[in-house]
């Protein structure tokens, strides 16, 4: 991926960080950039649990927790941090205010939620993918990659060599993982066998100081949060550096806490800050186009987000951490 750092247009028209600053009550959609511009990116919805996401609780439930007082189905994400979203685009989260990891199948209408699995219990579940009917979870302080089917039922665990496994992607029939504290990318079997692992500790192009998140676009090129160098990076499958984006600063295009990182079907680059509050859009050649958000609770606010991820319709899933949600916004065709 070539990467130049002028303006251009890929679909997307260069905007201000914040830009539309309705009240939380306001009736209108919110929109970026703001009027007169032409809109392109356009906030859907919040998601804070299974009601939200179109699942109500069940029967059962409705009837236990009128006897007891209680909450089945109604739960609530806490600490959203890790999203992911599998085949068919059902939503995948962990969240670390509960340790738990979420799963909301959209055509089922259903949820389930796992806090183990087998005789593993979640301590901080940071990263989360799903593939071929298994979840695989990152689990930052347990220094594993744990796999599990839909049933919950324990499958493998992924820990050779890995010190503080942080983020995850699928790519065919690899497993990357972003392991933050020994600053490499180590590559694992969909089976769990370890493959190979790239990556060092340095600033220069091709070293990685803290990797935290990782993506993979239409090409099978392998996109790093590199954190504490403050940019992204873009790998081929096999480690070669292809070219870098962003660079640390205060303004449009630079970064200071980069965490999610995500390509949508038309190759635009999204990375979340967290320090900022809001999320960067790149074309595919890494030219800053339109940032999203500002600090706050009201919808297209964030506080702290984290983790992104975008399905094939186009829709935008962002972990908007502290304030305990997923928000949903969608990008938009020209007019």
């Amino acid at each position: 991926m070539a990467v130049v750092l002028a303006l251009a247009g890929a679909g997307i028209v260069a905007g201000p960080a914040a830009s539309n600053q309705e009240s939380a009550d306001s009736s209108l959609p919110r929109v970026w950039p703001a009027p007169p511009a032409a809109p392109r990116i356009a906030y859907v919805q919040s998601i804070s649990g299974p009601v939200d996401f179109g699942v109500p609780p069940s029967g059962w439930n409705r009837l236990a927790n009128l006897v007891t007082g209680g909450t089945r189905g109604k739960e609530k994400l806490v600490k959203p941090f890790g999203i992911a979203l599998d085949e068919m685009d059902n939503l995948c989260v962990t969240d670390l205010g509960t340790g738990r990891v979420w799963f909301f199948d959209r055509s089922r209408k259903r949820f389930q939620s796992w806090e183990k699995v087998g005789r593993f219990t979640f301590a901080s579940p940071v990263a989360i993918a799903k593939r071929k009917g298994r979840f695989y979870v990152a689990d930052s302080v347990r220094q594993k990659v744990v796999a599990f089917d839909s049933q919950g039922k324990f499958l493998f665990a992924m820990d050779q060599t890995l010190t503080r496994p942080t983020g995850l992607a699928v790519s065919g029939e690899k497993l990357f993982v972003a392991d933050s504290a020994s600053h490499r990318i180590a590559v694992f079997s969909l089976n769990g066998e370890f493959v190979s692992q790239f990556g060092q500790r340095g600033e220069a192009p091709g070293e990685l100081n803290f990797p935290t998140h990782l993506a993979v676009d239409a090409q099978g090129h392998l996109l790093v949060t590199d954190s504490l160098n403050s940019r992204i990076q873009v790998f081929d499958p096999a480690g070669q550096l292809l070219g870098r984006i962003g660079s640390a600063g205060d303004g449009s295009g630079h970064f200071s806490r980069p965490k999610g990182i995500a390509v949508d079907p038309l190759g635009h680059v999204y990375v979340v800050d967290a320090l900022f509050d809001n999320f960067q859009i790149f074309n595919p050649q890494g030219g800053f186009l339109l940032a999203v958000g500002m600090p706050g609770s009201a919808p297209g606010q964030f506080w702290m987000p984290a983790g992104i991820a975008i399905s094939r319709d186009r829709q935008i899933y962002v972990a908007d951490g502290y304030n305990g949600r997923v928000q949903v916004f969608k990008y938009l065709d020209k007019p």
